[in-house]
């Protein structure tokens, strides 16, 4: 009964011996050296020469990342990534809208009518209370604003970060859920360096502009959100592509915004207002004139503003 492993035993140990041998015996194809080594980027590189002898090496790491005992416990390498868009996190199960079974054929008329029953059950037992329930709501609310408004997944996610602090901290408390949500999804444009004016935001919401900027003023302030003020030349690249502009048009406006603002013009000024002059006055000066009221329709802003920002913009770069 012991001579199969025995035999198991010295054909493991001829088989490690194999390897290493060959191990020993591999060089760079190239210079001949015994210096390959892996590096961070899955790649086996000669470290004399520099010639890349793989790079289709498999990664066997976790894909994820830990920094202590406790943290590296916790991780899990099953099921899909956890998401703060949803109030659960995505962590429960969702029964398919379609009554049809795994071959795609339709079911009977007594096994719709079960599936029937199971989603709505399913639907009710997924929010335990009154909280969960406005959670939902709320991040279902930023969801549907930020797919009108074209935002990428990060802003959606740093949103729902934000209301979710702001559910901890008892600030939703004689406010509206629509409200809050909406602040919140302006904060996470301004933080993510893709900003969406007042006006673009109150379009997509249920709440008007004066309790957005409301709400969201009280939101940063006990929050501590870090805003910096938003850069005019981020709205250029949008509303020339709204007017189809070219791109020395752009580039003009951005000059005119980057010369005025360093004497201290953009000071107290609306950015889209400012940016939607930048953009007049280059169009005029690339001999492509857009009508005031063509760029005031796409930054939502006034002929007053312009015809100001733009006055001031000629008279600080000399143009007139």
């Amino acid at each position: 009964m012991t001579r199969p492993s025995r035999e198991r035993q010295r054909e493991s140990e001829t088989v490690d011996e194999d390897e290493r041998e060959s191990e020993t015996e591999s060089g760079c194809p190239d210079c001949g050296a015994d210096a390959l080594v892996s590096t961070g980027d899955h790649e086996t590189v000669c470290d004399e020469c520099g010639l890349v002898v793989d790079e289709s090496n498999i990664d066997r790491g976790p894909e994820w990342r830990a920094f202590n005992h406790s943290e590296r416990q916790s991780k899990s390498r099953v099921g899909a990534p956890t998401t703060e868009t949803m109030h659960d996190k995505g962590l429960t199960t969702q029964i398919d809208w379609k009554d049809k079974d795994a071959y795609g054929r339709s079911i009977s008329s007594e096994k719709r009518s079960q599936m029937h029953r199971l989603r709505k059950w399913q639907e009710r037992i997924r929010t335990k209370d009154a909280g969960e329930r406005n959670l939902q709501f709320a991040l279902s609310e930023i969801d549907r604003m930020s797919s009108a408004l074209g935002v990428p997944r990060s802003v959606r996610e740093v949103a729902s970060v934000i209301y979710r602090r702001a559910l901890d901290e008892d600030l939703i408390r004689g406010r509206s859920i629509e409200g809050v949500s909406t602040a919140t999804l302006y904060a996470a444009c301004r933080k993510e360096g893709i900003p969406r004016s007042l006006e673009e935001i109150s379009e997509v919401s249920r709440v008007e502009r004066k309790e957005i900027g409301r709400t969201y003023r009280y939101v940063s302030q006990e929050l501590g959100l870090e805003m910096e003020p938003v850069d005019p030349k981020k709205y250029v690249p949008r509303f020339c592509s709204d007017l189809n502009a070219s791109e020395e048009v752009r580039a003009k406006a951005k000059e005119i915004i980057d010369t005025t603002a360093e004497q201290g013009l953009l000071s107290g000024k609306s950015p889209t207002g400012y940016a939607a002059a930048a953009i007049y006055a280059a169009s005029l000066l690339c001999n492509e004139k857009k009508t005031q009221r063509e760029v005031a329709d796409v930054a939502q802003v006034t002929e007053v503003t312009i015809r100001n920002r733009y006055q001031e913009q000629i008279e600080a770069m000399e143009l007139y």
